[in-house]
């Protein structure tokens, strides 16, 4: 949406970071069977604008477990709406911690 995007009509960084979060988010939560906070954010790198009205979409994926902690690969994709293609517009890494009613770091359940 316009209120999303710099005077160019490229769609904040900010925003993008966001929903990327957001995906990574219920990964390690549906992963750790409970609440999961983000720890760290790593390797972010834009390759592409998202402009006003492009149709974005983020996948995440599980890509290591430690004991308490996830560490999740997403990337954001985008397509202009009248078009086919598509292009990768970011990537990043995410960590987060699996906490338990007090806010502490607990175990991540094993599968």
């Amino acid at each position: 949406m316009p209120a999303d995007a710099n005077a160019y009509g490229d769609i904040f960084g900010g925003w993008l970071m966001s929903l990327m979060d957001s995906a990574a988010g219920l990964v390690a939560a549906r992963h750790s069977h409970g609440r999961a906070v983000t720890i760290a954010m790593d390797g972010m790198q834009f390759h592409a604008p998202v402009h006003i009205g492009d149709e974005v979409s983020v996948y995440a994926q599980l890509a290591k477990v430690g004991r308490t902690s996830m560490t999740i690969d997403v990337e954001c994709w985008a397509r202009d709406r009248h078009r086919d293609d598509h292009r990768k517009v970011t990537e990043a890494r995410f960590t987060f911690v699996a906490i338990d009613q007090d806010r502490k770091p607990r175990p991540v359940v094993v599968e």
